[in-house]
């Protein structure tokens, strides 16, 4: 269809609604020609109760993949048709089952003959075509179950703009919004100590001075996000990764992995075997991202921040980054 041509891949749904469409349509005409009064819609759940027999309305629910509600109008219809009747005498009071009329055992058996000849003409379908559509549509669900349509575009968007985030070397035009932008972090889940204050007022002194580094992401030229790595005097540690924040209106674009990475090969470079960091385990995000960096869990070292429950180290010659 010449609209599909113009819009690709972007119409994917509308293209698969339409070919549903048009399968549905026909299906409803089969039906007729085999004088069984029924509606598509109804198979999955009534193929469901003639195969295996009563079930409650969850049970086909969850077999079929429909929606509870979906499957109670489905039933609701059926049994308006004399189809299918709610089992009153089922032992279990609790459970609502619902089974097979006579009349729907009736049209099971007219439906398996429809079938047999629905199967050859599909069939027929798959060897005039160049691809077999049932076996990718097993292969499409099962991947877009290991990973959805919206996850694969969403990663697309961050990996797109993470292209327009730039990592620069901190300047003292920076100092401004190192400071604002950790405290907004800070401020919105804990709030700000001594041991910060330290830090985001004088970071010349207490990082740069003492052989350590600052990171700025900017994007559109703006920063957006901060981290340092700070020079530990420990006979354990190297350095310290700290002081990272990314505004929350610009989050999602994969910032904070950029920075981390940034910092990670700062340390390298400057022949560090080990970085050490402080978090805590309600900042979910972060500690992923400290993880997906190959920071590691520690315990028994003393904090100076209230809020730290969590103590991570990367051991820089065993790392693959």
């Amino acid at each position: 269809m010449e609209l599909f041509e113009k819009t690709g891949k972007m119409a994917l749904g509308s293209r698969l609604r339409l070919l549903t469409a048009k399968v549905t349509e026909d299906a409803a005409r089969i039906y007729e020609l085999y004088n069984v009064e029924f509606s598509p819609k109804w198979f999955p759940a009534f193929f469901v109760l003639s195969e295996e027999g009563e079930k409650t309305i969850t049970e086909i629910a969850n077999e079929i993949g429909h929606s509870q509600p979906s499957v109670s109008k489905i039933i609701q219809e059926m049994t308006a048709a004399g189809l299918v009747q709610e089992n009153k005498e089922s032992s279990d009071k609790r459970r609502n089952v619902v089974g097979l009329t006579s009349k729907g055992i009736e049209i099971s058996e007219q439906i398996k003959v429809q079938c047999l000849d629905v199967d050859v003409a599909i069939d027929q379908i798959i060897s005039e075509a160049r691809h077999n559509l049932w076996e990718a549509l097993a292969e499409w669900e099962f991947l877009l179950e290991q990973k959805s349509l919206f996850r694969r575009v969403q990663e697309q968007k961050k990996l797109r703009e993470s292209k327009d985030v730039q990592i620069v070397p901190y300047e003292e035009k920076y100092q401004s919004a190192f400071r604002a932008l950790n405290e907004e972090w800070i401020s919105t889940y804990f709030k700000m100590e001594a041991a910060d204050y330290k830090a985001l007022d004088n970071p010349k002194e207490y990082i740069l001075d003492k052989g350590g580094k600052i990171f700025v992401a900017l994007y559109n030229d703006e920063p957006v996000g901060v981290c340092s790595l700070i020079k530990m005097n420990d006979p354990e540690y190297d350095y310290e990764l700290a002081k990272m924040a990314v505004s929350p209106k610009i989050q999602g674009k994969s910032i904070g992995w950029l920075l981390g990475q940034a910092v990670v090969n700062a340390a390298r470079d400057l022949g560090a075997s080990s970085i050490y960091l402080e978090s805590n385990t309600s900042l979910k995000p972060a500690i992923n991202l400290y993880q997906k960096l190959g920071f590691k869990k520690v315990v028994g070292r003393s904090t100076p921040y209230e809020r730290c429950n969590i103590q991570m180290e990367l051991l820089l010659n065993s790392a693959g980054i």
